[in-house]
């Protein structure tokens, strides 16, 4: 069962998230109030999802994500926002976060979004996927792109590389590429040591940056 930290400020807020989750079938481990108590239970509890707000009194939820991923915790941070385009959000990604939320997105949106970012992927709207991708051009991962880097990548993990940045979910790609959910996951994780990557949402903008995403053909059925 996917395990959940929530953190918020609001207990009204908390709740509504609880009982959305738990009707579920989700555990919900954990709440806090800000990042403070936030990093704390997550490094002690280390859940498989946390949801993060990221404005919270003491420490927010930048800072706590920040945190969160230099102890080493494998817990996936899901920021919840109000706005898609906040600045906050962009800080929140680079600080480690899997992915974002809106508040307003929904009680099925919320459950698919905690067990995408259980499950390894980013949990971010795809209508906001190419604005975020915008912002992060001027980023180092730049360098990597063209430094050619991406040669290290076998065959296989070229087109791998290419899904993701396509925006295609784990299940996808395996579809697309007529191989097994594992192996997806054993490509992606030799991705992200090979290039030195933190997480699928820098391999997302590392395909856009060396004009990979977008460009897939139809794989031969071998892995």
């Amino acid at each position: 069962m996917t395990s959940v930290v929530i953190v918020d400020d609001q207990a009204l807020v908390r709740d509504g998230l609880r009982l959305t989750l738990e009707l579920a079938g989700i555990e919900v481990v954990g709440e806090a109030a800000d990042g403070d108590e936030a990093v704390e239970l997550v490094v002690s509890i280390r859940p498989d999802v946390v949801l993060m707000d990221i404005r919270m009194p003491r420490t927010d939820g930048i800072e706590a994500t920040r945190r969160i991923m230099a102890a080493g915790v494998p817990s996936r941070v899901l920021v919840l926002t109000t706005f898609d385009l906040d600045e906050h959000v962009y800080a929140a990604l680079r600080a480690g976060a899997a992915g974002f939320l809106l508040k307003d997105a929904g009680g099925d949106r919320l459950v698919a979004a905690v067990r995408e970012a259980a499950a390894g992927e980013t949990p971010v709207a795809g209508e906001v996927l190419g604005r975020l991708i915008d912002h992060f051009v001027e980023s180092p991962l730049a360098s990597i792109a063209a430094s050619g880097v991406v040669t290290a990548l076998s065959k296989r993990e070229l087109e791998v590389l290419r899904l993701v940045g396509a925006g295609r979910s784990n299940a996808e790609i395996a579809g697309d590429l007529f191989i097994s959910l594992a192996t997806v996951k054993s490509h992606l994780r030799h991705i992200l040591a090979k290039l030195g990557l933190r997480d699928r949402v820098q391999v997302v903008v590392l395909a856009h940056e060396a004009g990979l995403a977008g460009r897939t053909s139809r794989a031969n059925p071998q892995s």
